[in-house]
């Protein structure tokens, strides 16, 4: 059985300002077949465009049923998934721990409405790796990587997923170039 890849990474230039451009950036990787995608919008923040790069990622699937691991960097989105926080929030009607609406609910629930169409597992990526630094302690990167998603992982496997995460963050930041161009 062939395992749909996604990896995925949202950016925010000026985050939490009034003027902010936002890009996401995600991969799609089945098999030999990769697919890259990209956009952006102003005036949103970075979680924004962490949950849409795995929106749009999702949404670009023609059946459902798929076997998905899901690479993020971003441990709002992991966590929310690894840890079940979506299942409180929807017994509670859409409120969080204290009480308070949960932030990008509309966001929210159009990505649970897709990811349970399929059969996803969350797996958490340290972004902004600089594979090419002599300075970088990968040893040290790889624990934490096995730590956060288990041992199943190798070396090299760790070693792709951060490559692939670099790239889901330069589609991102094409994103905002794009936005800012249209601007």
């Amino acid at each position: 059985m062939t395992i749909l890849r996604i990896y995925t990474d949202g950016a925010c230039a000026g985050n939490q300002s009034s003027e902010n451009v936002g890009g996401w950036g995600s991969i799609l990787e089945f098999g030999e077949h990769k697919r890259e995608m990209f956009g952006g919008e102003a005036n949103t923040t970075n979680n924004r465009m962490e949950l849409t790069a795995v929106i749009e990622a999702f949404k670009a699937l023609n059946q459902g049923g798929q076997t998905v691991e899901v690479f993020t960097d971003s441990a709002y989105v992991a966590n929310c998934f690894r840890e079940k926080w979506y299942e409180s929030w929807e017994k509670n009607k859409w409120k969080n721990a204290a009480r308070k609406s949960v932030e990008n609910q509309e966001l929210w629930r159009e990505l649970l409405a897709l990811v349970r169409q399929h059969d996803v597992k969350f797996y958490r990526v340290k972004g902004h790796v600089n594979l090419n630094s002599k300075s970088t302690d990968f040893g040290k990167l790889y624990e934490k990587f096995i730590s956060w998603n288990g041992s199943r992982f190798t070396f090299e496997d760790f070693e792709y997923i951060t490559t692939m995460n670099n790239r889901a963050d330069e589609l991102a930041n094409m994103g905002i170039d794009r936005v800012k161009g249209e601007m």
